[in-house]
Parts: structure tokens; C-alpha cells; sequence
């Protein structure tokens, strides 16, 4: 095992490993879990020196935090740093948003995940109206001086919720939805990020799996899993499921970007080696539903940079190809 480089979380100064843990799959949303299966994905992490877990209080209604906290409990890291988000629960979430019942949500977070103090909560894709309001940032600012949050971000969904609480607010960190289907932070926000020391968190990077280069057209999804009940953003903002892509016309992309791949490497590895290119990116979080999985993606870190001409054909394949397909804000 070669453990994962690390980088540092903008202004915060956690150190994290470059690819992390994405715990969505966790709570059973992307289909249901064998006994067990949790506390092996999150036992690999620890092996492969995957240090940087995220997750969210309704992941699985809270079950993604109670079985990290268990599993933290059972096998404490001083390195290791577990981020979670706040904001989507049905007491706030759209439009009921008050000081009460964000801490209240905080403080269910911290009994899960069995810690007084949170490394890091981020606001979980609240409206835009509610962010600019900048109320809640004042929330934050009270939590982290009563010392229930060390430090606080959002996690958003479009560039220009991104731009906003880079220029009005006073975020530690920013969770951005980017990838080889979904490029446009990379040229609109993360540079304005990282000049602002505000760490920049990737999720989604593999495209709920698009960028696996495994998927068929027509494939079906279990019922519970967000590929099957978002595909067309009936649940949730659409480019949380592929890219905001129709699904078969992301297989199809995805199979033309294998056209583009570095003969050394899969397209799997291509995509996180784009992403960790990215001047600015503090970590990748990749999810996983099998223990080998985290062993690949960790691996990537160790991999060369990609060629310059490799980057200019993917920027100029999204360009002319793909961008026209998103459906929603980008």
C-alpha cells in the first residue's frame, strides 16, 4: 500500500489526502448494502491511507455518520478527517431555515458521528436565495466561536452559487460538482478559489460512474439508487446524477473519451488524473461500494501528470461534444 499524497484544505490547514472518501453510497442511495459492507469500504480507507471522508446528515437518514462514527470509535486516526454537510434535512430544507434548527441538525451530526467538535460542516446545496441572505454564514460564524465546528463551507451546485460565497462570504471550503462531462469550474472557479485560500473539494468526479467506463446504455438501476429516481432531476438538482447528462447519451460520451486516453491508462484513471491537475483541487472524493474500488482510485495519486496536449484535447472535447447535453445550471 502507497497511501494517497496529500494537500492542504485551503485556510483550514488539514492536511487530506489528495483522493478521498465520498460516503453517499454509505446510506444505501445508491442501492442497498450487504451486512458489513459499510465497515469494509470504510476498513480499505484506512488500509490504503485514505484520510479524508465526507458525508452528510441525510445520507441514508443518517445512517452514513452513524456507522462512520462506530467504525471511528472502533479505530481512531489522528490523521484522519471526517467533514460532514447540514442544510438538506426536512426541518430546514427549502425554506425554513433558522439558527435553532441548523444547530440542532449540527448537534445530531455530532452524536452520530460521536465527536464534540466537527473538522468541517458544510452547507448541503441550500438555495441560492438562502445563501445570499447571508444570515446563515452568521450562524456558522456563532458555532464555530461556541466551538461545535472548527470550520465551515458549502458544498454548491452551479458555478454561480460557487462565485457568490467566493466573493460574500467567508467559506473555509467549496464542494464543486466537476468532471471530464462537467468542466466549467475548472476554468470559473477554482482559480479564484485557491487565490482566495478557500479549499476546493471535487465530488463526483467518475460522473456516477459515466467515467468508469463500464456502463451500458439501457442499464437498469435498483430502485432506491439515485441513477434510477434522478435521472432527470426529479428528486434533486440533475447534475448530482451524470453530469446532468441524458443517461445514454453519457455512456456514449464516456465511450468516445476512451479514444483519448493515454495508452498507459484507463479512463477511470484519466479522469482523476484530470482532476488532480487542477491547480487548486485539495481532494477528489470518490465513492465506493467494494473495498478494491478505493485501492484504484487511491492509486491515481501516484500516477504522472497528464500531457498537455492530453489536456487541451479533453478541454476541446467538452467543448464541442458535450457541454450542449447538460440539462439544468452549470
Amino acid at each position: 500500500m502507497t497511501a494517497p499524497k496529500q494537500r492542504t484544505l485551503g485556510r483550514t490547514g488539514y492536511r487530506v489526502s489528495e483522493i478521498g472518501l465520498g460516503c453517499w453510497q454509505l446510506g444505501g442511495d445508491w442501492g442497498a448494502l450487504a451486512e458489513g459492507q459499510a465497515e469494509s469500504v470504510l476498513q480499505a480507507a484506512t488500509d490504503e491511507g485514505v484520510t479524508f471522508w465526507d458525508t452528510a446528515d441525510v445520507y441514508g437518514g443518517g445512517a452514513s455518520e452513524q456507522i462512520i462514527g462506530d467504525f471511528h470509535q472502533a479505530q481512531p486516526n489522528s490523521e484522519r478527517i471526517i467533514v460532514t454537510k447540514a442544510g438538506r434535512g426536512g426541518d430546514l430544507y427549502p425554506s425554513s431555515y433558522t439558527k435553532a434548527g441548523l444547530q440542532k441538525a449540527i448537534d445530531a451530526s455530532r452524536k452520530r458521528l460521536q465527536v464534540d467538535q466537527l473538522d468541517l460542516v458544510q452547507l448541503h446545496c441550500i438555495p441560492i436565495e438562502v445563501i445570499k441572505q447571508a444570515e446563515v454564514f452568521d450562524w456558522l460564524e456563532s458555532f464555530q466561536q461556541q466551538g461545535i465546528v472548527r470550520h465551515y463551507g458549502a458544498s454548491v451546485e452551479t458555478v454561480d452559487d460557487a462565485l457568490h460565497c467566493i466573493n460574500n462570504t467567508g467559506v473555509a471550503s467549496l464542494q464543486l460538482i466537476c468532471n471530464l462531462l462537467r468542466q466549467d469550474m475548472v476554468e470559473t472557479v477554482i482559480p479564484k478559489a485557491k487565490a482566495a485560500r478557500i479549499g476546493v473539494i471535487i465530488r463526483l468526479g467518475l460522473a456516477s460512474g459515466l467515467l468508469s467506463g463500464k456502463m451500458q446504455k439501457d442499464q437498469v438501476f435498483a430502485s432506491e439508487d439515485h441513477r434510477s429516481y434522478n435521472q432527470n432531476g426529479d428528486a434533486f438538482f440533475v447534475g448530482e446524477t451524470f453530469a446532468g447528462l441524458p443517461y445514454n447519451t453519457g455512456v456514449a460520451l464516456a465511450e468516445q473519451l476512451k479514444a483519448l486516453c493515454p495508452p498507459e491508462l484507463t479512463l477511470p484513471q484519466m479522469a482523476l488524473r484530470w482532476l488532480l491537475d487542477q491547480p487548486g483541487v485539495s481532494s477528489v472524493i470518490t465513492g465506493a461500494s467494494r473495498p478494491e474500488q478505493i485501492t484504484a482510485n487511491a492509486a491515481v495519486s501516484h500516477l504522472p501528470p497528464l500531457s498537455a496536449s492530453v489536456h487541451k484535447a479533453l478541454a476541446e472535447f467538452y467543448r464541442n461534444q458535450v457541454r450542449r447535453h447538460i440539462r439544468g445550471a452549470i
